[in-house]
């Protein structure tokens, strides 16, 4: 991975390759380039320079023709670069072509620097399991890389140098914890199960905020629950769920849980890692969907949205969509144009609280989908019961007879159960 943690002041200025192919526009790659300036800069990483490259079809051999691989060096020469940073993803010989043409510069790809935002962030164990898992897959076709001084010390054909016999050590030391990474999983997978039935059993409603990335996904959970959970303005401020308990206008509780924020061009083996910190969504009984009205791509962060929900087997749950971000410099335009094609969706203002009330409404009805109308008289020995349905705020009326607890309430279809033996004819 690259050197930003253990040496920093190896990697500090960047310069980034953006490849414009011919089913896309010079616009949609420049746009695509703000988002991993973006991802570098969450690395504290500086950028110093960019270009945007035309390409019929890659090469094999440095992705680009050596001619403009030479003009893309000597512009990150001129602008004080350390490491060039592509958007697309370079296959192993790509990058030690790059790195053997490019001497001093560190030449990487945009799953690179995913990988060591994610290494950064991840804090659950299977999360930081899957991320390890996927480092060490990326790293072994590259291992190479790390031992191209010693190259020049091979003997004749029947001899190896101490460089290939190190690489050896190396891989076979890389693929034995694979493996290792590989059966722990396989544990943990096992755990996440039993806990995932667990919270199926949740005694109260669960929803969970889902969104790309930056959309303001844990401003609107802290507006919504007047909580303080981590919200900056960056990618990736959110990598692992965190839950709040939301007390609805009718005074139903409900559990709200903001999830890590999609992206893009996800690398291939972060996906598993992705999907272990999107449980939540999965076993919710509903969604937010929160797009960021001011974002210009607005559509298609959405879709990147409902491709990995579609993945999870997540995207038929109830779900509303949420426009955030209507308190900034939007054009009023702009906003009825969205409001006239989505006329079901809550236009809101996490800042300023637009809009939440209407949106908190929207989660009663939600709420109310997954509930039963119930009349229960419960015994006087079970006010444990009783207790647990005022816990979970399904109870509309009480009075106290001589056989028991007289509850009318709106009880969780998940919950029936647990009650059935308590009602009333009629209910």
């Amino acid at each position: 991975m690259i050197e930003v943690r253990e040496k920093p002041k190896l990697v500090e200025r960047a310069f980034l390759v953006g490849i414009t192919s011919p089913e896309q526009t010079d616009e949609h790659t420049e746009l695509l380039l703000d988002e991993l300036a973006s991802l570098v800069e969450t690395l504290e990483i500086g950028v110093n320079g960019r270009t945007v490259i035309h390409l019929s079809k890659p090469q094999p051999k440095l992705m680009v023709g050596k001619g403009k691989a030479e003009e893309i060096l000597a512009e990150a020469r001129a602008l004080d670069c350390d490491v060039i940073i592509f958007d697309q993803e370079l296959s192993p010989s790509q990058q030690r072509n790059w790195e053997r043409m490019a001497e001093k510069f560190l030449v990487i790809d945009r799953q690179e620097i995913i990988l060591d935002i994610f290494g950064e962030r991840a804090s659950t164990k299977e999360a930081r399991l899957q991320i390890e898992l996927a480092r060490m897959e990326y790293s072994l076709p590259r291992l190479r890389r790390a031992w191209t001084h010693l190259g020049r010390q091979r003997g004749g054909v029947m001899q190896r140098g101490e460089g290939e016999t190190q690489l050896e050590v190396d891989q076979r030391l890389v693929r034995k914890r694979i493996q290792r990474m590989r059966a722990q999983l396989e544990i943990v997978r096992r755990q996440r199960e039993t806990q995932r039935k667990r919270r199926r059993s949740l005694p109260v409603p669960t929803g969970a905020i889902v969104g790309y990335t930056n959309a303001g996904k844990s401003s609107l959970l802290n507006a919504l629950t007047e909580s303080d959970v981590l919200a900056e303005d960056k990618l990736f401020a959110t990598l692992d769920p965190t839950s709040r308990r939301l007390s609805l206008p009718n005074g139903q509780n409900l559990v709200l849980t903001d999830t890590v924020g999609f992206v893009r061009n996800l690398p291939h083996r972060l996906v598993e890692a992705f999907k272990a910190t999107l449980e939540e969504a999965v076993v919710s009984d509903f969604l937010l969907h929160v797009v960021d009205v001011r974002s210009a791509e607005l559509e298609e962060h959405k879709e990147t949205t409902e491709s990995v929900l579609e993945e999870l087997h997540a995207l038929d749950k109830p779900t509303v969509l949420v426009f955030n971000k209507i308190d900034g410099e939007v054009d009023p335009a702009t906003i009825s144009y969205w409001r006239s094609r989505y006329p079901e969706a809550h236009f809101v203002s996490a800042r300023t609280g637009e809009g939440l009330g209407a949106l908190k409404e929207r989660m009663v009805d939600l709420v109310q989908q997954g509930i039963r109308p119930m009349k229960l008289l419960i015994p006087h020995d079970r006010y444990d019961l009783v207790h647990f349905l005022h816990e979970i705020g399904a109870v509309d009326k009480e009075s106290y007879e001589d056989e028991g607890v007289l509850i009318r309430g709106n009880i969780p279809e998940k919950q029936v159960a647990r009650v059935t033996d308590f009602a009333l004819a009629g209910t």
